[in-house]
Order: structure tokens, then C-alpha cells, then sequence
């Protein structure tokens, strides 16, 4: 599977492209792996390549302390857009913020207007989205995430699939170094 938009033969200039971005999934996954943060501008750029972004998306949790918001505006003048929902913390402690079925509606209603979806999360949650969208809609899925930290059926049901990890320093910013590189 290619990581360059270019020697992939599935991908041409006259697709039009939206990126669904589980940011929870992909920061922890850069937090634990690699002790940094992620450059999502940079994701979407290499997945986007030389074709047509529709939209691009990413899906954060809101807290009550609001420590989030400059991560949003950074979202934000990157040109993707932010699906924000409240952390939910139930009582005895445990908190829930879980974007996969709000991720997967948008993605399945937003198929219509385009040729090629990425999916910028390694969550096995997704796929049935991936499935559904290649086989019921006829569009190509690809994947980017964090080898390591991805479900192998989504990583061979994707169309392609982008390991983030073999090139840390296009797709991690700053915090400590930490694992492999």
C-alpha cells in the first residue's frame, strides 16, 4: 500500500476528498507511542495530496475547564472544521467521550459529494463504516493512523492505508521523544 498520493494509481487529481478525524483516537495514540502531539495539518495535506478537498473534519471533546479552545482555533485556521460534544463524566468518576457514531454519520451522509474518504483514526469501531462506504456506496476509504496502535482489519479492508509512524517527523509536534522514531 502506498503512503504517496502520487504512486497511487487509485488516487487523481479530480477526486474530491473528505478527512474524518477522530482526534481523541490519534492523540492518545501519538501521546502513548511516541510522547507527542499530532500535526493534523500536515495529515490532512499528505492525504489530500494533489486532490480536491471537500471537507475536513475533526471530531473534539469539550471540557469544562475549556484548556482546549486554542487546540479548536488552531483546528480552525488549519481549515478544519471542529464537531465539538461536552466530556461527559458520570457519577463515581468514569468519563466518556466518544465521537464514533457522530464520525460515521457524517461520513456516510457527506459519501454523496465525494470520491474518496479518509479516515484519520486506527479505531477497529470503524469498520463497518469502512465496509459499508466501499460496498454499499462504491467509494474508496483510506486510512491514516499510528501502525502500532491500528486494528488489522482496517488496515487490509482499507482501499490504502497511511502507517503515520514511519514518518514521525512530517506527522508529530513537539513533547518529549519517546519510542520509536
Amino acid at each position: 500500500m502506498s503512503t504517496q498520493t502520487n504512486n497511487n494509481p487509485l488516487k487523481h487529481p479530480d477526486q474530491r476528498v473528505g478527512v474524518f478525524i477522530d482526534v481523541q483516537n490519534m492523540y492518545y495514540s501519538a501521546k502513548n507511542l511516541f510522547g507527542k502531539k499530532v500535526n493534523f495539518g500536515n495529515i490532512v495535506s499528505e492525504m489530500v495530496g494533489d486532490r480536491k478537498l471537500i471537507r475536513a473534519i475533526a471530531y473534539v471533546v469539550r471540557t469544562e475547564s475549556q484548556d482546549e479552545l486554542p487546540f479548536f482555533e488552531a483546528l480552525y485556521n488549519l481549515g478544519i472544521e471542529t464537531r465539538e460534544k461536552d466530556l461527559q463524566i458520570y457519577p463515581g468518576g468514569n468519563k466518556k467521550a466518544d465521537w464514533d457514531v457522530g464520525l460515521t454519520v457524517d461520513a456516510i451522509r457527506l459519501a454523496q459529494s465525494l470520491d474518496a474518504i479518509v479516515l484519520v483514526s486506527g479505531d477497529g469501531d470503524y469498520l463497518p463504516l469502512v465496509e459499508y462506504l466501499q460496498k454499499s456506496s462504491g467509494k474508496q476509504v483510506e486510512v491514516a493512523a499510528f501502525g502500532q496502535t491500528t486494528s488489522s482489519r482496517i488496515i487490509e479492508e482499507a482501499d490504502d492505508f497511511v502507517d503515520l509512524s514511519e514518518n514521525p517527523g512530517t506527522f508529530l509536534i513537539g513533547g518529549s521523544s519517546k519510542g520509536k522514531k
